[in-house]
Parts: C-alpha cells; structure tokens; sequence
C-alpha cells in the first residue's frame, strides 16, 4: 500500500505540473487526487489506531474509484474556466477531498461494525476470521470518532463554498444541486452525530446512518456532478 500511494501521489503530481495547477478541477483530476488522500488519509490513521483489518475494504473501494476515474472521466489537461480561477479552488476542493476520506474510512468501520454485531449474536458465528476485529461496540466508537473529524471538515467546506460562491457569482447562497447536496450531505452527518451524541442512537442505527452519509457523498460525486446540470457544472466531461 505504500508502494502503491507513492506511485499514486507521483502521478498526481505529476497531472498538476502538466496542467500548471492544482490537480482537482474537474472529475478525472478529483478522482485521481481523492483516492489518493482516501489511502493517505487512512495510513496516517494508522498511526495513531490500528485499523489494518480495514485495508482490503480502503484498497478495493481506491481501485473502484480509481477506475472508474480512468476509464469514464478522463479528459486532456485544459485551461481552468474563469470561475475557477481562484485561490478557493486550492481550498475548497481540497478540504472536501479530505472531508471525503474521512467519512469513507468511517463507513468501512460502520459495515464492519454490523457485520461483528450479527456475529456477537451468534447470527454469523462460522466466520471465523472475525474473530481478528474489534468488538462492535469498539467499531461503533472509531467510526464515529473519524466522521466527526469528516463533519469538521464538511463544515469547512461548506463555509468555504459559500465565501467562493459570493466572490464568483455575486451571492452566498443559491440553492444550485450541487450546493444543495453539499447541504444534504452535511444534515445527514449532523443528524448522525446529534442522534449518537444525545438521543443515545447506537448499534445498526447509528451504522446505517454513516453508511447513508457516504452514499450521498458518493451520488454528489458520481451523479450530480455528471448528470445534473448548474453553476456547478465543471466534470470536464
């Protein structure tokens, strides 16, 4: 995994020198750089919590992504179109990358999480290999932990959106798709972070409510940047 995200990181870096900027202005370049950060981000986790059991789960959705990146989005470098000619590009768009990898690794803990919780009650009791896991409640606590730092960050892109919004086309706010599923996403993530924090929301609710987070933030990616038209509009495609 090392091996591989070093040669990843040198192909990003190589996309910005072609292009003469940051590479993530538009589907292909952000797919090259956020499964990128997806497996930084959950090496640098490492560090601090031991979540190889994990790693299948990171690689396999960084080879998903990372191919369809390839196959459907790829496009030429060309030059940045006027509204992305800011300093926020390098902000925003970074902060939301980072913000992403977070909430991925937090939906990774909350499917394992469902899956140990059937096993602890016998449902699942053959797979062995489960045995190598946290507890479901010690799964429940990691995930939550790490789409909080995701939440901090979605926040911040958010805020950021809006002050680039304003100096781009005049006005905070818009109610444009992509901003509205901007919003979506960060009311899910609020609501499962009230909902564990102060209405006592644990086990299989608290995890579907992670994973559904994560569903919404990969249909922004996907759909609503591809087939959903607006002032948002900047697939490339």
């Amino acid at each position: 995994m090392l091996l591989g995200v070093v040669v990843h990181v040198a192909s990003v870096v190589l996309r910005g020198l072609a292009a003469g900027r940051v590479p993530w202005a538009n589907m292909f370049e952000f797919s090259l750089t956020g499964t990128a950060i997806i497996v930084g981000v959950y090496l640098a986790v490492q560090l601090v919590v031991n979540l190889r059991f994990l790693g299948a789960y990171v690689m396999g959705l960084n080879l998903v992504l990372l191919a369809i990146g390839t196959v459907n989005y790829y496009v030429a470098v060309s030059p940045l179109p006027p509204a992305l000619q800011s300093a926020w590009l390098v902000i925003h768009v970074f902060v939301a990358i980072l913000g992403t990898a977070f909430f991925a690794i937090a939906a990774g803990l909350s499917a394992a999480q469902l899956v140990q919780t059937r096993r602890e009650q016998s449902k699942l009791a053959g797979l062995r290999f489960l045995d190598t896991l946290p507890g479901a409640e010690r799964l429940e606590d990691l995930a939550y932990r790490i789409a909080l730092v995701g939440f901090v960050l979605w926040t911040f892109t958010l805020i950021a959106g809006a002050i680039w919004a304003e100096r781009a086309w005049g006005r905070y706010w818009g109610w444009d798709t992509k901003e509205v599923w901007t919003f979506i996403i960060w009311v899910l993530y609020a609501g499962y972070i009230h909902a564990r924090a102060t209405r006592g929301w644990r086990g299989a609710r608290s995890s579907w409510l992670s994973i559904i987070g994560f569903a919404a933030v990969m249909f922004n990616f996907s759909v609503v940047n591809v087939f959903f038209k607006g002032l948002h509009a900047y697939s490339g495609l």
